[in-house]
Parts: C-alpha cells; structure tokens; sequence
C-alpha cells in the first residue's frame, strides 16, 4: 500500500504541475481539466494536503476568471483541509490567494490586506523567501489601490533592491508595476513610464498574459492621471484585444461546466466512502456472528473450569493461612533488620568518635614535640608514628563515608572554589608518598577553567586524594598526573574532565570491573600493598551523587588512568566578591583570649599548645559549669567547646550561655561527624564546628575569622 500510495503521490504531483503550467500560459480551461483529476486522484487515496492544493489551484482558475464566488468557495474548502495537516507553507498559499480574491475582484480590499498579512505571516514562519517576497508585493499593490502608498511603499522597501537585482522574471515585472504605479502618484511621469514599459517588456517576452492585461489597466490609469487621452485610449484597444483572446467565451462555458463536474465528483467520492462504510459494516456483522459462538464456548469452558476451582478454594485458604503466617515473620525479620541497621550505624557513629579523640591526641603530642625538639624532625620513629595515626584516621574516615553513602545522608554542597588551590592542597598532602616510592608528582590544568568555581570541593577532593594515593601506592619510580581539562560549558555550567593518570604496576583487565566493589584487595603477586578495600568504592559512589560515572583505562607493566567528568558552576560576580573579601595577611598582631571547655587532659594539653603556637593565650575549664563560671568573672573573645563532656555537655552548655545574653562565639570541637551534630549546634546558637583531629591553621583561621565577625556585629 505504501507502495501504491507513493506512485498515486507523484501522478497527484505531475497532474498539478501540468494544471499550474496551463494556468501560466493562460489555457485555463485545460488547468481546471488537470486540476480536476488531482482533486479527484487525492480523494481516492485520502491525502488532505493534496486535497487542499486541489482545491487551492482550482480557486486560482476560477479567481483569474473573475468567477469571484467560486474561487472564495474552493478556497475556503482547501484551508477546511490544510487545517487538518498544518502545513505552514499550504496556509501562505491560500491566504494568499483569498487575499487576491477580495483585492483583485475589489470585493473587500481592507480584508484581502488581512489575509495577505496571514499570509506573509505563514511564509516568515517558514522562511520561505520567494513567497515572502511575493506576499508583500501583492500586499502592497492593495495598500496602492486604496490609495495607501506610504504603507504600501514600507512593505516593499526592504526587498525592492534585492528583487530588482536578482529576482525571477516575474517577481521583478510586479516590482517594475508597483513602482510605476507608485511614481504615478508622486507625479515622476517619465520614471513611472520607464518602470511600466520594462514591466511590459517582461510580460510580452515570457507570454505572462494575464498580469500584461494588469499592466495594461495601470498604464491606462496613468495617462489618463496626466490627462493624455489618446496613450490612454491606445491601452485600451490592447486591453480589451488582450482581453477577449484571454478570456474568450468559450473558456469560460468549459469552466462553469467543469464546477458543476467537481461538484459532481465530490458527491460521487463521498458515495463510494459510505458504500466502502456500509460494506464494512456487513463484514463486521458476520464476524460477530461468530465471536457470539466463540463467547458461549468459551463460557462453557469457563463453568468447568469454576467447578474445578471450587474443589480448589479449601487448598488455597490453606494456603493463604501459610502465607499469612509468613508475612508475619518477615514484618519481624525486616523490623529486626531496620533495628540492626539502626544499631549499626549508631555503632559506627560511636566507634568514630572513641577513635578520633585519642587521635586528636596521639597527632597534636606528637606535633608538639617535633615543635619542641626540632633535633627529632628526621627521626624516623616519630615520622612512622604520625603516619600511622593518620593512616588510622583515614581508615576511620572511610568507615564512616561508606556508611553515610549507603544510607543515603551525603547532600552536596554549594561552596565557592579554586580548583587550582585544592588540587595543589592535594599534591602537598601526598608528597611524602611521592617521596617514599621516588615518584614526579605531576599537575596540569586547563588555562581555560575559571578562577572560582561553585560546588562540593570536599567530596571532589575526596574523590582526587583517593585516587592519587592509590596511583602513587601501586606507582614506583615513575610519574603520577592530575590533568584537568575543560570539555565544555552549557549556560553557566562547566564540565571539567579529571584524568589521574600512572605508570604503575598496572590492572589486569579480568581485575578491572570489581576493584570499585567494597573491600576488594586485588591480589598482588610481588608486594603486599595494605589497605582496606573503600577507597575506590567511595570514590564511585561519590562520583554518582554528582550525576556522572568513573572509568578506567589500564595496562599491566605500563601505567592505569582513571577519569570521570563533573559540572561545576561559574558565577563571575561571586567570583568577584570572593576575590575582593580574600584577606592575604593570615597572621595576626591581635592576642585574642579563648576559653577552652574540654574534659580530656591530653587534648587540653594539644589545644592549649595549638592555642599557644598562634600568639594567643587561652583560659582551660574541665567542664560546662566551670565554663559558665569562667564567663561571669572574665571577658573572652571566643569559645572552643567539647561536645561530649560529663555532667552538662556542649549543646547545653551553650544553651545556658546564650540564655545569659552572651554573644561570644562558640564553636564546637568534636569528634563527632560534622553532619550529626550540624542541626543541634546551629539551633543552640554555636557559630561554627570543628572536628577532631584538625589542622592547627585551619583553627587558627576559623578563629579568627568568628571574633572578626563578632567584632562587626557589634559595632
């Protein structure tokens, strides 16, 4: 059927091609005769477009023959069918030519210039040139008629040069016109003849008949506006020759006679469509006929199939019994499991904290002592020391990470960023690993990257630390490279692609696909590389949570890459603002008197020293009621605040605090996950947290930065 309906489309097509040629040569009783066919030929395969153009080219025939009715009817009858397909180009069409129907034929001018202007409408829509082109020409003609021709010389203005230049024959010829008739208004009688005898040239040399007799009209206005009665009667001879050759009346019998065939065909097409309809209908009786025979089969097959499960229901309520019984026990199982998975990460949450508060101590000692006795800053026992405490801190971090990742509790920030800065951060974290395995630390960013990005930078750093280390644990007297590239931007959002790339040991490739599972060791066969398995795995998952994925690319013996693409935002005036509040002197001459509320001795011994280091003195209390004692008798710029403390903790301490009206700044120092006790702190009125252990310039800054705040505020 596609088949045929393609082979009927082209006859459709010839048929109308052949009926616009015939129109052109002004044999017009011949181009209703090839319309007349399309109509028909388009009716029979049910193709609205071609109906429409039918119809459409019918009009034109009938509207040329100052059979005025007609045309409007046929017109009217293709736009009820261009409707149905919504074909910009079919509406410019026919709007068009019921623009010319009521202009031409001087039914309604002012609504043929409405149609023109949907016309032209239709055309910009689809940029189609020509009929832009042509619909303005025939729009201004009508502003001329009604003796509008500064509206109608602005419509035309834009495409006069363009057309004039290199426009068809006929388009120029119907510029040529509407300048004559335009310079015959403004009384330019030698530049108006000039314009009408080269649009007369045209029409005599391409046989355009129909607009010669236009151009004819236009000339006899002419002459007689300038009074020169002899021209005028001389283009009325020719008019009137040009005229009955055209439109001879023989020509316009065979068209009458050819409406009335249309009509004709249309009713006998309409006649077939219900006779198919009807036949239809008797075929669609037959077949239920024999769907009604099929029901009562099926119906009896129904009742024996009922009384075989009547003998079945006993079984299935026995049945149902059981699973009821079950459903119980898994609601039991699956409350017991929530309750474990509760207890679990209650567990975790307890064991981070009893973990990282002796950390907190084991790192500041041994801080301290290498700030006390600079003779010990090579010794190899107090290096192993330290980094085996921060192995362990990292070992208690990534426990911790993959919970929160599985229970779904890691949101993503929005914190202005320098990717250079926190990629440089990274490399000065992991030099001693670099220098350890005789590795070249390698970095190299896209120029093109912005300054300031906005985004989570410490998951992003988590995500490249990971990496990194991996790479220079499994790389040895070789190279490891962050690169980052800008790969594109889309509005304000800048996708950059990080590649960590080695020359390590390599990934067997039947290794590659579960080295991002939980606790997977892949086994190696010279040295034993400890670790416990997260580090990929959280790195995967964190990858996720910004919406993209991690992929490697790896040989053995030659070297792996890693590489995965995140979006971040860029915003020029925050970046600004950023730029102008950086304050670059991070040491201070200020002596600044802190209250530390801690109930360990040793990290109040750590703190004390941390406090000391940065040319501040500080003031020790074991707990809340002494720190609210402390309060009363002596002024203090800031608070460090323990959380977990015997008889009052931190959060009701706090509370007490700002109960008396003291606005100090507090911030909490804990071993808690910042997140767990985010909400409680703020809501008690602490100002900011740190979490054990920490970097003694981190505090320092964050220090500094609340008594600065404090200092604004009040005054």
């Amino acid at each position: 059927m596609a088949q045929n309906h393609k082979a009927e489309k082209a006859v459709i097509e010839n048929l109308l091609n052949r009926a616009v040629a015939e129109f052109n040569d002004a044999e017009y009783d011949d181009a209703l005769e090839f319309s007349k066919h399309a109509l028909v030929n388009s009716f029979e395969i049910n193709d609205d477009s071609y109906i429409a153009q039918s119809y459409n080219t019918i009009g034109g025939i009938y509207n040329e023959c100052s059979e005025s009715e007609k045309a409007i009817e046929f017109y009217n009858k293709a736009l009820s069918y261009a409707k149905k397909v919504k074909k910009d180009k079919l509406y410019n069409w026919i709007y068009g030519n019921l623009g010319s129907v009521y202009y031409f034929n001087q039914i309604d001018v002012n609504k043929g210039i409405a149609y023109y202007k949907k016309a032209l409408y239709y055309a910009t829509k689809s940029k189609d040139i020509p009929q832009i082109e042509y619909t303005k020409i025939n729009l201004a003609s009508a502003y001329f008629s009604i003796d509008k021709f500064d509206e109608g010389n602005e419509v035309i203005k834009d495409i006069k040069d363009k057309i004039l230049t290199s426009g068809s024959d006929d388009a120029k010829m119907s510029m040529y016109l509407l300048l004559g008739i335009y310079t015959t208004n403004i009384n330019q009688k030698a530049t108006a003849e000039n314009y009408y005898s080269k649009a007369q040239k045209i029409a005599e040399t391409q046989g355009f008949d129909s607009f010669l007799i236009n151009i004819y009209e236009n000339q006899i206005r002419h002459y007689k506006h300038f009074h020169e009665l002899a021209k005028a009667k001389l283009y009325q001879l020719k008019l009137d020759s040009l005229s009955k050759q055209v439109y001879s009346k023989d020509k316009l019998d065979k068209i009458k006679k050819a409406a009335t065939q249309i009509e004709l065909d249309e009713y006998k097409i309409q006649l077939d469509k219900v006779e198919k309809a009807n036949e239809k209908h008797k075929k669609s009786l037959k077949e239920s006929k024999l769907i009604v025979i099929l029901f009562i089969a099926i119906l009896i097959v129904l009742l024996l199939f009922l009384l075989t499960l009547y003998k079945n229901i006993k079984l299935r309520e026995q049945a149902n019994l059981e699973l009821l019984q079950a459903n119980e026990a898994l609601k039991a199982a699956k409350e017991k499991a929530e309750e474990a998975s509760q207890l679990k990460s209650q567990f975790v949450s307890t064991i981070t904290h009893e973990l990282r508060t002796p950390l907190y101590g084991v790192i500041g000692i041994t801080n301290i002592i290498l700030d006390e006795h600079k003779e010990l800053g090579n010794s190899p026992h107090l290096k192993s020391l330290k980094f085996s405490a921060k192995y362990l801190l990292s070992l208690v971090n990534d426990i911790l990470q993959i919970n929160k990742i599985e229970e779904k509790r890691i949101v993503l920030e929005s914190l202005i960023f320098n990717l250079t800065d926190e990629i440089t951060t990274i490399k000065n974290s992991v030099e001693y690993i670099a220098d350890k395995n005789n590795d070249k630390l390698i970095i190299e960013i896209d120029t093109a990257i912005p300054e300031f990005l906005i985004g989570d930078k410490l998951r992003l750093s988590q995500i490249i630390m990971n990496l990194v280390s991996n790479a220079l644990k499994f790389t040895k007297n070789g190279e490891v490279s962050i690169i980052a590239d800008l790969k594109k931007t889309e509005g304000n959002m800048y996708y950059i692609e990080f590649k960590i790339k080695d020359t390590g040991i390599g990934i067997a490739k039947e290794d590659q696909e579960k080295i991002f599972d939980k606790f997977v060791q892949i086994e190696r066969k010279e040295e034993d590389y400890q670790g416990t398995g997260l580090g990929l795995s959280i790195v995967s998952r964190l990858i996720e949570l910004f919406g993209s994925e991690i992929h490697l690319e790896s040989e053995e013996n030659v070297g792996t890459t890693f590489y995965f693409t995140i979006g971040f935002e860029y915003d020029e005036e925050k970046s600004r603002e950023i730029i102008n509040n950086i304050d670059v002197d991070l040491s201070s001459s200020h002596l600044y008197n802190i209250l530390v509320v801690e109930d360990n001795k040793i990290n109040q011994m750590v703190t004390k020293k941390i406090i000391q280091n940065s040319n501040m003195s500080c003031t020790i209390v074991d707990d809340g009621y002494a720190a609210l004692v402390a309060l009363e008798r002596e002024s203090f710029d800031l608070i460090l605040m323990d959380i977990n403390m015997p008889l009052i903790n931190g959060f009701d301490t706090t509370r007490k605090i700002r109960e008396k009206g003291i606005t100090t700044p507090i911030i909490a120092l804990t071993a808690f996950d910042k997140q767990e006790v985010m909400e409680e702190a703020l809501g008690v009125g602490m100002n900011d947290i740190m979490v054990k252990p920490f970097e003694p310039t981190k505090l320092y800054q964050v220090i500094t930065n609340q008594v600065k705040n404090s200092n604004e505020n009040a005054g």
